[in-house]
C-alpha cells in the first residue's frame, strides 16, 4: 500500500525501493547503509553547501508534534 503515511521511498544510499520510513531505519532500507551514509558525513564527502542563517529555521517553533513528525523510539 502506498499512501501518505507510509510512503514508498528509494533509500538514499543504494536505491533501493520500499517502505522504509515504517522500518527502524528509515528513510534508510538497513542499518549498513545508514552507517554508510554517516561515513560519508563525517568524511565529508556530504556537506551543507552554504553556512546556515537565522532565517533558515522560519517557521519550525510553529510545527506541532503529531505521528507526521515524530516515531516512537524502538528499544
Amino acid at each position: 500500500m502506498n499512501d501518505r503515511n507510509n510512503p514508498l521511498v528509494k533509500c538514499p544510499r543504494c536505491g533501493a525501493r520500499g517502505h522504509w520510513f515504517q522500518e527502524k531505519w528509515g528513510p534508510f532500507c538497513s542499518q549498513r547503509c545508514k552507517l554508510i551514509d554517516l561515513g560519508q558525513w563525517f568524511d565529508e564527502e556530504h556537506k551543507v553547501s552554504r553556512e546556515l542563517r537565522p532565517g533558515d529555521f522560519e517557521g519550525f517553533d510553529e510545527l506541532h508534534p503529531g505521528p507526521h513528525l515524530d516515531r516512537p523510539e524502538s528499544h
